[in-house]
């Protein structure tokens, strides 16, 4: 473990995104941070905020296992698991084929059962652990023109509510966080195509996104990193299988 760590934690998609406000959030409350992606975090290594990068497919099962490998190898323990890694992809389900499906479940929900099976050995022999998986607002409420996406999310909340029960003997914790309207590469990617299904232009639904949005912003990635920096905290050593809304108030 590196000098002065809180602890070690992986976080799957961490080179961008969501994935980059948790990364540097785990770094600034103390923890030796690790990133598992397929492209590499590099302002995060440039500042300092990842000490180790491997590049991981989070869809295969023997990717998954040389990283958790190296992790252990270098520091013993895995401390905190942040399961973030998804993709999405937007189409009206009588027009969705079935890649566009296996591609959101397999990165989605597939990943972030490998990554645990993977992971949950070694935080049993430790007798503590914490995983944090990122679902999304679409997990807990229907989306048109991401039923796919939804789905996937909806499994990712029931998964984290089935293994919660199940490891929290061990000393375990599970929990998820739901994110709403955020403002990603991946909402711009989704601007666009939800522009062209609805006869919108991407700014016209921008401006959709923050109206359905009580607290009318748009939300930014450290909101959601906040919200993971308090469910790996002392703060909610008693919290587990919950899946915490983070919208805006959004999903009401």
């Amino acid at each position: 473990m590196a000098d002065n760590s809180r602890g070690i934690a992986m976080v799957t998609g961490g080179s961008r995104g969501i994935g980059e406000a948790i990364s540097r959030r785990l770094h600034h409350d103390g923890y030796t941070v690790t990133v598992l992606d397929l492209a590499a975090p590099e302002q995060l290594m440039t500042d300092g905020v990842v000490e180790r990068f491997i590049q991981t497919d989070v869809t295969s099962a023997d990717s998954i296992k040389t990283a958790v490998e190296q992790v252990l190898s270098a520091y013993g323990v895995i401390d905190v698991l942040c399961n973030n890694a998804g993709v999405s992809t937007m189409q009206r389900v009588v027009d969705m084929t079935e890649d566009e499906w296996d591609f959101n479940f397999d990165v989605n929900a597939k990943g972030v059962f490998l990554m645990t099976r993977a992971v949950l050995p070694s935080m049993i022999r430790q007798n503590r652990g914490i995983i944090v998986n990122t679902a999304s607002m679409a997990g807990v409420k229907g989306v048109p023109l991401l039923a796919h996406y939804a789905a996937s999310k909806w499994a990712v909340i029931g998964f984290t509510k089935s293994v919660a029960l199940e490891v929290a003997q061990y000393g375990i914790r599970v929990n998820a966080v739901c994110p709403g309207f955020v403002q990603t590469s991946m909402q711009e990617r989704e601007l666009g195509w939800e522009g062209q299904l609805r006869g919108m232009t991407p700014s016209e639904v921008f401006q959709d996104y923050i109206r359905l949005t009580p607290m009318q912003r748009i939300e930014e990635p450290e909101d959601v990193a906040k919200v993971v920096g308090f469910l790996v905290g002392e703060d909610a050593a008693f919290i587990t299988g919950e899946a915490i809304n983070v919208t805006g108030g959004a999903n009401l």
